[in-house]
């Protein structure tokens, strides 16, 4: 059974801005993980897949109607896989033990993007 939906885009563009600030390592270090830093760190344009990840960690708040509170921290949602991969969500900390409390059994999520807007897709399932 569906427990929630989410969508989100971001603007490309934005996140370059962001990340090439004087405090955008401090940014990236806050909302992702570091293996998330260094996949997107190894594209050929990694705005693109910080702002791809970014708004699949919004959309999953969305999804699961909590928004960025009780310990659903962007860093504690990690975005693994893509670019030719099939992308998951992995929870950790807080973040996991909310999704288990609302009886969370699958997430997927989707992820696209263009070289101006990123856009992520997400459905959360209830366990069986």
């Amino acid at each position: 059974m569906i427990l929630g939906v989410g969508i989100d885009m971001v603007d490309v563009m934005r996140m370059e801005r962001i990340i090439r600030q004087r405090w955008g390592r401090t940014f990236l270090n806050r909302v992702f993980s570091e293996e998330e830093i260094a996949a997107c760190s190894l594209s050929p344009q990694p705005a693109q897949g910080f702002a791809a990840r970014f708004a699949a960690k919004e959309a999953l708040v969305k999804a699961l109607g909590t928004g960025f509170t009780r310990g659903m921290r962007p860093s504690a949602i990690r975005i693994i896989g893509g670019e030719g991969e099939r992308p998951t969500i992995e929870l950790a900390d807080a973040a996991a033990r909310v999704a288990e409390s609302m009886n969370v059994g699958h997430i997927h999520v989707s992820l696209t993007h263009t070289a101006s807007t990123a856009c992520a897709f997400v459905v959360v399932e209830r366990k069986q």
